[in-house]
């Protein structure tokens, strides 16, 4: 619901809180009111979300979940999903998440929302549009594709530079914005050692790192937080078996262009 483990840890002592101080006899179900009370905290916490926070991509503000429980998370959710989930109204990731992860009806989430059950049924509706994205390629391209792009990213995780020069050919050219790094200007790497050894010092990273669609074509987000931090585009040789050319991104306002949805099962 909010991409954070620390905001959920907040959000789980509210509602242990208010449980706490609750008359429970009065309470019929108890596992419904709980569901209640977590989702008012959530969408609370989601509402006051005024401005998105500018984490640092190498390090992880103190006090909040470190990167061990960070990767965990993103393993669990998805990255991609969890991406995905902060474009959203905090009414549409509520009621998305609610009905299509947890299934709770709609007739259940719509006193949370102050909605009509019909109106939810949009919000969800939306929301799972988002999610799926635009048209992706068709379905050879896409599965060479994708698994190209896990292959690259099982490599860049596990450290094995020999598995990345054989995805690499001989050629490729890495283009990175003046954000990645961060530098006063971009940073382009060519050839394939140079390009693979770049991708090894980005380990701590890669496990932040996802599976996406971007723009219909599979490609790689980071999330930090739950918040998108970068993106990692391809190109690749027309018959899809080497990786050409690699666009590093985290510029805020080229990031904010581009249309994100979660890889097809």
């Amino acid at each position: 619901m909010l991409g954070s483990l620390a905001e959920a840890e907040d959000a789980v002592q509210e509602a242990w809180l208010r449980a706490d101080r609750a008359d429970r006899a009065e309470i019929e179900n108890l596992s419904a009111w709980l569901t209640t009370i977590v989702a008012r905290v959530c969408l609370n916490l989601l509402r006051s979300r005024t401005t998105r926070r500018e984490d640092p991509l190498d390090t992880l503000d103190a006090g909040v979940a470190g990167p061990e429980e960070e990767a965990l998370l993103a393993d669990e959710v998805g990255v991609a999903l969890l991406v995905v989930l902060d474009t959203l109204s905090p009414a549409e990731r509520v009621a998305f998440v609610l009905h299509d992860t947890f299934s709770v009806p709609f007739d259940e989430i719509a006193p949370l929302l102050d909605r009509s059950p019909a109106a939810v049924r949009q919000l969800a509706s939306r929301a799972r549009r988002r999610v799926k994205g635009a048209t992706p390629l068709p379905s050879p391209d896409l599965t060479r594709r994708h698994r190209m792009v896990e292959a690259f990213l099982s490599a860049t995780r596990g450290g094995d530079l020999q598995a990345l020069l054989a995805l690499l050919a001989p050629d490729v050219v890495l283009h990175a914005d003046a954000a990645v790094i961060p530098t006063p200007h971009p940073v382009t790497l060519s050839g394939a050692r140079s390009v693979a050894e770049s991708a090894m010092a980005a380990m701590s990273r890669a496990r932040l790192t996802g599976p996406a669609l971007i723009d219909g074509t599979p490609a790689l987000v980071m999330s930090v937080h739950g918040r998108l931090s970068l993106v990692l585009t391809f190109t690749f040789t027309r018959d899809g078996s080497a990786i050409t050319g690699i666009q590093v991104v985290a510029e805020r306002a080229e990031l904010a262009g581009m249309e994100i949805a979660v890889l097809p099962a």
